[in-house]
């Protein structure tokens, strides 16, 4: 099992609208919104490091509101 962490920035005034389309993502275990650098964190679990890089590049990603991210994958648990 892979885990990561995925820091969000989002377009002002969409964090809220991103989270809800963020948690509803199969492979996302948790979202929050956090203050700091980034708007929201997620942990994302996946079988594979290939189900793991769908899930931050076809379904993360891509949203229109989501201007940056960051992936922290998960060296050791």
């Amino acid at each position: 099992m892979e885990t990561a962490f995925v820091l969000i920035s989002t377009r002002t005034g969409s964090e809220t609208d991103v989270l809800k389309k963020v948690r509803a993502i199969n492979g996302v275990e948790e979202a929050f919104v956090v203050y700091g650098v980034y708007d929201i964190v997620a942990k994302l679990k996946a079988d594979t490091m290939g189900e793991l890089k769908e899930i931050v590049l076809q379904c993360i990603r891509k949203r229109s509101s989501i201007t940056s991210t960051l992936t922290l994958i998960v060296a050791e648990e």
